[in-house]
């Protein structure tokens, strides 16, 4: 039997594949149980520098996998709380949070539709190349749920309280010209030109300063629940750490030297 989630790691760039490619990658419990196995060994390995999260087919994800959900009506109120707080909080929020501690930037390669728990997926990628064919829906308001997969925390901070509000209540598609404008994605490309571009993406993080961008990442995570002395603090503590490596000599020197830096692999 197929994994429902692929992952692929070679010379230091992790590329995870949702792969239910017939049916849309749609989020099944199954696939949310392969979610936090692979995230949990990307959590352990020391040998990355940059994690690709991709869905296989025409899809990144369509949300939720409404047969599976469908398979829980049978159950008391009592026992489908039971049940899907189980779930979630074993599985999506631990994956969510992996991802999010990884010391390495995620990139989000999305196109087709990115609904539900795949735009909560997206969201928490630490940038995204989108497709121009790419749609955007928060999609839960249409089945009666509230959120989960960090929307509720990703989703207000990228485009405000405001919006995030309305985009979780009216659940109303959004192209990708618009998630870009929104915030939501970095870039939109063509779909024939969307693998170069992520490529080039994977390119320059790993001829950047490893180290740095684990810093840059740790500090941005932060910000939100810090005040302003405190990141202050933080990013002193920082700066002094990465002035101490020798990406740090060699970024100084050649800017002096008027050549590209090459830093440390």
């Amino acid at each position: 039997m197929t994994s429902p989630i692929l992952l692929d790691v070679a010379n230091g760039v992790a590329t995870l594949t949702l792969n239910r490619p017939k049916a849309l990658n749609a989020l099944s419990f199954d696939m949310m149980h392969a979610l936090s196995d692979v995230t949990a060994q990307l959590a352990h390995r020391d040998d990355l520098r940059v994690v690709v999260i991709q869905g296989a087919g025409d899809h990144f994800m369509a949300g939720g996998d409404l047969k599976d959900f469908a398979g829980q009506l049978h159950l008391s109120p009592e026992s489908r709380i039971a049940s899907f707080r189980a779930t979630i909080e074993q599985h999506i929020n631990r994956s969510v949070e992996a991802l999010a501690e990884l010391r390495v930037p995620v990139i989000g390669r999305v196109h087709g539709a990115c609904a539900g728990f795949g735009l909560s997926l997206a969201l928490g990628c630490d940038m995204v190349v989108a497709a121009d064919n790419a749609y955007f829906t928060t999609a839960y308001a249409s089945i009666a749920l509230s959120g989960d997969g960090g929307v509720s925390w990703f989703l207000p901070r990228i485009v405000g309280r405001h919006k995030a509000f309305e985009l979780l209540l009216m659940a109303d598609r959004f192209d990708a010209t618009e998630a870009q404008r929104l915030g939501v994605v970095n870039r939109v490309v063509p779909l024939p030109e969307l693998d170069d571009a992520v490529a080039a993406l994977v390119r320059r993080i790993l001829n950047g300063p490893r180290e740095t961008y684990a810093e840059m990442k740790r500090l941005l995570n932060q910000s939100p629940d810090q005040s302003l002395d405190t990141q202050l603090l933080l990013e002193a503590e920082a700066f002094a750490r990465c002035s101490a490596r020798p990406d740090f000599d060699e970024g100084i020197n050649a800017f002096l030297g008027k050549r590209k830096a090459s830093f440390s692999r």
